[in-house]
């Protein structure tokens, strides 16, 4: 390698100015500015900033309390985005190292992104490929797994070509940076994964439905309900607009918005404690929609380490000094590929016998050997490459029959040669990729759960298959090859018709991904290479381990920190919990939006005032609505997820939203004849609050302690709040007779109730 002096620093800053370096963020995660954007520019924000302004300009700033809510839930999107994106930022920088550079025929340490177009760069045992190059000298192996999926190393020597992303697991090379920066390999693929994947969220979904809904209507009722207020009853602009506001506030959700943030949010805090990164708040409430889940083998199933299981001898003579023996060849071969690792793990430390010629391992030929200073040479590897077949002992064929692998330690009383020869076999090892603790009781998890398990690898079928069988996976026999399928029609056919496939390109893992998901399905996919980035990026759910590649974590809706399979199941009860307190509340959350479009069909029919003003609506928000939803949404909900979220949470709602409209109609007409305005707006309050808490207490049914705390606290402070604050709620105080009304009218609303509630629960509410 003396003969190569690399670039020359004239040529480095040639190169730096003409933009030919390794300086590209391979980041395909959201920029502060866009996660600011997608938190704040929304139909929903929109609506409810127009409300708070239309109150702001006629100087009702009580009223405005609402907008507080709103920017409360802003603010919880916003951190929760960017503090994620920061963890998954700071994992990455721990994992980058300096590298050595010739540049003017001296070495040099430099980090990967200082790389030029051109530049020598010297590569040992262990470190990764940080830019797509071409071989110049020396010979090395690399394993390419991240990119592949292919977990069998590949021999490179002078005009082999390596990639970024790559590593090597033994030897020394010196090769030639041909590519960088978005022209690397590893980039390109990347790069398919730069469009905004959109969030896919039933929950968030329905509240965009209801915005819609609400966005086509409000204008309308809104000018009309103007129009009545400040034109035919001759009302102040003051009151117009506020009484205006008001009807539609009401139909906008703002509490649940700030339920499902906080729920989601506690969610992800719950999970960090059990080293699971959230990156993507609303992956959790897929996981507990989740039909599919496609898992990648190495790093997954496996732990991606090789390790020695047993050490038979086949020549006691051997017993004591073979340990040294090892030592010494493992010293010498300086190998760091899994196996080698293994090895070292195994035999520890010892002597190192010095050595005159050594041959690394190569997964070519399948065996390295070291000749010591006694011209003895110790060969290790596979037993058909280093001994005729009918000279295998047959204990070595009964355990590769059982699906292990196995080295043989052979030893010659020569010294190295290309053809082996005259080799005595010693020993024997038992090698596996051990299966991730837990794994086998995941997979187990899942299935009985409905989940439906697929493997798709890049690796040999076989190899995929033996591991399958380990980790307890049903069908392991039905591995199929789909390199030999070229087709889009024959992989796509293939992803309903078989459960694990190898030797899988990225372009088939996305293409199986799209072809699950077509079906209607919620697919999620595993996954720690760039092999891997085109299909979790397309899967609902994408999962990536934290020692995979860094590319990986930063497009990963959820990352495990501690690479344990084993928290799966964590994840899904957590996506049961929000989805089932989500849904338990909705009946409360959903009665003022129905009420509030109801109410204001009548205000608009009888030309009449909506009897409400926001802050009452407020109050309601936060006192009856926020209050115990609050507290019940940290409470553990296992159970599977039943019905879709929208149809639910309206037929929770309806009951309760049409005796709202039922009781203002009576107030109504009694107050034509018996009530005065006062009164007769004091007692839809209240009655609105009578009716709102006997839906807390229906949605806390079956009481334990806490639900059955949070129904008397909630019942008797709103009831206490209104008392003390009515003037600010423009209500009046309680008299006898709006107690008696009041009284009278509740009982016909606890007696109606559960009618009107079975009748509602048979309909289908398709539209919805």
């Amino acid at each position: 390698m003396d003969e190569f002096t690399g670039l020359t620093e004239k040529q480095v800053k040639e190169k730096n100015a003409a933009g030919q370096t390794n300086e590209h963020r391979m980041n395909p995660a959201k920029s502060t500015t866009t996660i600011i954007r997608e938190n704040t520019l929304t139909l929903f924000n929109l609506l409810n900033f127009l409300l708070a302004l239309c109150l702001f300009a006629v100087g009702a700033y009580s009223n405005m309390f609402f907008i507080s809510i709103i920017i409360l839930n802003m603010i919880i999107g916003i951190v929760q985005e960017i503090r994620a994106r920061n963890m998954v930022e700071r994992l990455t920088l721990l994992a980058q190292h300096d590298i050595t550079v010739i540049r003017e025929g001296k070495k040099q340490s430099i980090s990967p992104e200082s790389l030029v177009l051109g530049d020598h760069v010297l590569l040992k045992a262990g470190e990764q490929i940080p830019s797509d190059m071409l071989v110049l000298d020396g010979l090395a192996e690399a394993n390419e797994s991240l990119l592949t999926g292919e977990s069998d190393t590949i021999p490179k020597r002078k005009g082999s070509e390596i990639l970024s992303g790559s590593y090597l697991t033994s030897g020394h090379l010196l090769a030639e940076v041909q590519h960088v920066g978005a022209e690397n390999y590893a980039a390109k693929i990347i790069n398919e994964t730069k469009t905004a994947k959109p969030i896919k969220s039933e929950l968030i979904q329905s509240i965009r439905k209801i915005s819609k809904f609400t966005s086509v209507i409000i204008l309308p009722i809104g000018l009309l309900l103007f129009i009545e207020a400040f034109f035919l009853r001759e009302s102040s602009t003051h009151t117009a607009v506020v009484t205006s506001v008001a009807a539609l506030l009401g139909m906008l959700p703002k509490g649940l918005v700030l339920l499902i943030s906080i729920a989601l949010t506690t969610g992800v805090i719950k999970l960090a404690k059990k080293q699971v990164l959230v990156q993507n708040m609303y992956a959790i409430e897929n996981f507990a929609h989740m039909d599919i889940l496609c898992l990648d083998k190495t790093g997954t199933l496996t732990e991606g380490n090789m390790q020695v299981e047993n050490l038979y001898l086949l020549d006691e003579d051997y017993r004591e000094a073979l340990p040294n023996l090892m030592t010494s060849y493992l010293a010498a071969t300086e190998d760091s590929n899994p196996t080698a690792q293994a090895l070292n793990r195994y035999f520890g430390s010892g002597a190192h016998d010095p050595a005159k010629q050594v041959l690394p391992f190569s997964s070519e030929r399948k065996y390295g050997a070291v000749t010591f200073e006694n011209n003895t040479t110790l060969y290790l590897g596979s037993p058909e490459n280093l001994l005729p077949a009918e000279d295998i002992p047959k204990i070595i064929q009964h355990y590769q029959e059982s699906g292990l692998r196995i080295l043989v330690i052979a030893l010659s009383p020569t010294v190295l040669s290309e053809q082996p020869n005259s080799l005595v076999p010693i020993a024997f090892l038992t090698l596996s990729d051990p299966i991730r603790e837990n794994a086998k009781e995941t997979l187990d998890f899942l299935t009985e759960q409905g989940v439906t398990l697929k493997i798709i690898s890049g690796d040999n079928p076989k190899t995929v298959a033996a591991i399958a069988e380990k980790a307890g996976f049903k069908d392991y026999q039905q591995a199929v090859d789909l390199s030999v399928y070229t087709t889009e029609e024959d992989v796509r056919a293939l992803a309903h018709t078989h459960s694990i496939f190898g030797r899988v390109t990225p372009q088939q893992k996305k293409l199986l991904i799209h072809e699950l998901k077509s079906q209607e399905k919620t697919v999620g996919m595993t996954g720690d290479g760039v092999n891997d980035i085109l299909a979790l990026r397309e899967a609902d759910i994408s999962i990536a381990m934290a020692e995979g590649d860094d590319a990986t974590r930063q497009i990963a809706d959820v990352v495990l920190l501690d690479s344990n399979f084993g928290s799966l199941p964590n994840i899904i009860f957590e996506g049961r919990r929000v989805i089932n307190t989500i849904t338990r509340s909705s009946g409360v959350f959903f009665i003022k939006t129905i009420y509030s479009l109801l109410v204001s069909l009548f205000c608009i029919l009888t030309v009449s005032t909506f009897p409400f003003i926001p802050l009452q609506i407020t109050l309601i928000d936060l006192a009856i609505e926020g209050y115990p939803s609050f507290f019940l949404s940290f409470e553990e909900d296992n159970r599977k997820i039943k019905g879709r979220f929208l149809p639910t949470a309206i037929k929770r709602a309806l009951p309760s939203g049409l005796l709202v409209l039922v009781n203002v109609i009576l107030v109504w007409l009694f107050g034509q004849f018996f009530l005065s305005a006062l009164d007769t707006r004091t007692l839809m309050y209240y009655l609105l609050i009578g009716i709102s808490c006997f839906a807390v207490m229906k949605s806390c049914q079956p009481f334990n302690r806490l639900r059955l705390f949070l129904v008397v606290t909630t019942t008797i402070g709103s009831f206490v709040a209104a008392l003390l604050f009515h003037n600010l709620l423009s209500i009046g105080l309680v008299t006898f007779p709006i107690f008696l009304f009041f009284s009278i009218m509740m009982i016909g609303n606890v007696l109606l109730w559960q009618p009107l509630a079975s009748r509602i629960n048979k309909m289908k509410l398709a539209f919805l």
